[in-house]
């Protein structure tokens, strides 16, 4: 791996598969404009929790994990990360605190705290190796693990990822970016087809197809695979314009 990780652009993963849409950070029951409300207060729900004055069986995890992805909504990051991690400590079911340890992990790598989201991320896995969330959990701890430099642990997590759900198409793209940057760029783009197999089309994905591309030799397809991701971003441009 290069000592420029800028150069590459690595999918965190920022979100959790269906029916959890990347960062879909505006919950039904959320009428006011959490840019100018409290999301916390839309919610009628206490910004902070004394532990010591609180039953446990009171406390709504989910609604708290609706809370914290309003806060990720408004880039308060820091108060996401606090509410998921209460979140995580009061929930019932092992696979909602899975989630709310990974929207935690998330929440730090927005702020590029990259230890504690991999210590989230840990977290998470801990309470289900294998569970709903697991996946999403192993392919943000390779990110983050990569971003903290421990680039041998992340490919680990990133091949862990793939086991754990084929279909996991932005795992696949984050296994081959690893790939990528070892040089092993035929493995690379073995990963990038199963991603784009399975929907996960993005600019950033099909510029590491053609550095993979070119390194095998095939530069006519690596001309095509940038061409179509900047078509990509101009189309991504113009909806943003709109």
């Amino acid at each position: 791996m290069t000592d420029e990780p800028d150069d590459h652009e690595f999918s965190s993963g920022q979100g959790f598969d269906d029916p959890y849409e990347p960062f879909d950070l505006d919950p039904e029951d959320l009428a006011a404009d959490p840019s100018v409300v409290d999301p916390v207060d839309s919610h009628v729900l206490p910004d902070t929790l004394d532990d010591a004055n609180v039953v446990a069986e009171d406390v709504d995890a989910d609604a708290l994990i609706d809370v914290g992805l309003s806060y990720v909504g408004i880039k308060r990051h820091e108060q996401a990360a606090e509410t998921f991690e209460r979140a995580a400590r009061y929930a019932d079911e092992e696979s909602v605190e899975q989630e709310a340890w990974v929207n935690k992990g998330v929440a730090h790598a927005e702020l590029e705290e990259y230890d504690r989201a991999i210590g989230a991320y840990e977290e998470a896995l801990d309470v289900l190796e294998d569970g709903p969330h697991a996946a999403t959990a192993e392919t943000n701890l390779a990110y983050a693990l990569w971003e903290f430099g421990r680039t041998e642990q992340a490919l680990e997590h990133a091949e862990r990822a793939v086991e754990l759900d084929p279909r996991f198409g932005e795992a696949w793209y984050n296994r081959g970016l690893l790939l990528n940057e070892r040089g092993l760029s035929e493995d690379a783009l073995n990963s990038f087809e199963n991603a784009l197999r399975l929907g996960f089309r993005t600019a950033d994905l099909l510029e590491e197809q053609a550095i993979a591309l070119e390194a095998v030799g095939e530069d006519e397809r690596a001309e095509e695979a940038l061409e179509e991701a900047e078509e990509l971003r101009e189309a991504q441009q113009e909806e943003l314009l709109e």
